[in-house]
This record gives C-alpha cells, structure tokens and sequence, in this order.
C-alpha cells in the first residue's frame, strides 16, 4: 500500500532529521517523563493538527482528538469513558495548567449535527449519539437563523465543551484555585487564521 510506505518514508526522514536535531529533548523525556503545561482538545479531522497550528514540540502538549472536539459532561457511572479518561489524566495525573479547546471551519461532525448526515455504521451510528452533546446548541443555532449555521455551530460548540469542562469536579476546584485556565480558539482551514475566545464578551476575536 503507498499510503503506508508514505508514511514509513515520513518516518526515516524524522529519524535521520528532527529526531537528532532534537535529540536532547527526546533523551530528556524519556528519562525525565512528561510534564505537558498544556492539554488541547481538538477534532481528529486529518487537515487541523494541533502540533502544526501551534508550531509546538514534544513534550509541550498533551493531546485530546476526537470527533468536533467535544467533550461530554461528567457521568461518573459505567460506559467506556475515553475522553473523560484523557482529561482526567490531563489534569490530576499530569497536572496541565491550561486546557485549549481548538475547534475548526469545515468540521465534518458540525456539519452532520446540523444536516442530519447518516456518517455512520447502518443501524445505531456512535457518530450521531456524540454529536448529540451539542443537540441544544444546534436547535439554538437555527432557530435564531444565523447566516453562517456551520460556523456559528462550530463555535458554539467550542462554548459547550468549556461548559462541560466546568462540569467536572476536579477541574472546577482547580479552576477556582486559579492553578487550571481554560480557553476556547477556533481555526479556518482556508486562511490559517486563529481566533480566541473571549469568554466574557462571549465572543471569537482574530489573533493577530
């Protein structure tokens, strides 16, 4: 398959290059371990990479992926919790400071929660019960009749994964004790432009 050999071909180019340039930090991470300041919540769509929009390096970021960068609320009770599980690692086992919620333009799952796209398996779609975590916000969303429901969906969800965040207890302490800052950000693929949160006006805002 090319698609892989690409791949192996991407990787013999890291262990001859950035693997040495950066050998140091390798060695010290792997005997130091990891100490992330940072955790970003961000959506597993191929064209946003977290590491790419940021520029960062490793160890610099503890990462979250998932479909329309949702995070659901705090359900203490059986299931398999994946997201929950990262984000509690994030935050009392590793001890992050600040956790980015990063949404996107374009974002396929948006699109189906306001579409009603069937993405998923025939039968019960995991697709549409995740998307349902923004189920209000999309009903908000077009009843107010915005010009842009896509956008305004994407960056309302941003606002309804930082609400969800709140709901957890560790990270409300940990917020409240002003050791853990949230932040919301949203990214358009077609002109590589950030825009931040500012969560008091209630409002995105272009980094310039």
């Amino acid at each position: 398959m090319p698609e892989f050999a690409a791949l192996v071909d991407g990787y013999r180019r890291f262990r001859s290059d950035s693997y040495i340039a950066q050998k140091a930090r390798f060695d010290a991470l792997s005997s130091e371990g990891q100490a992330p300041p940072v955790m970003i919540i961000s959506c597993c769509d191929s064209r946003v990479d977290p590491a790419t929009v940021f520029d960062t390096v490793p160890g610099q970021v503890f990462a979250l992926r998932n479909v329309a960068n949702l995070v659901p609320p705090y359900e203490p009770g059986g299931g398999l919790h994946g997201a929950s599980a990262a984000i509690e690692f994030g935050v009392v086992g590793l001890g992050v400071r600040h956790i980015v919620v990063l949404g996107h333009g374009q974002c396929g799952g948006i699109k189906a929660a306001l579409e009603g796209g069937d993405l998923g398996a025939p039968g019960r779609s995991f697709i549409d019960d995740w998307m349902g975590i923004v189920s209000e916000a999309r009903d908000a969303v077009l009843e107010h009749q915005h010009d842009d429901p896509q956008l305004a969906l994407e960056q309302e969800a941003i606002k309804v994964s930082l609400s969800n965040l709140r709901t957890f207890p560790f990270i409300a302490e940990s917020e409240t004790s002003g050791s853990l800052k949230l932040h919301g950000a949203w990214f358009a693929i077609s002109s590589g432009a950030l825009h931040v949160l500012d969560e008091e006006a209630g409002r995105f805002g272009p980094v310039a």
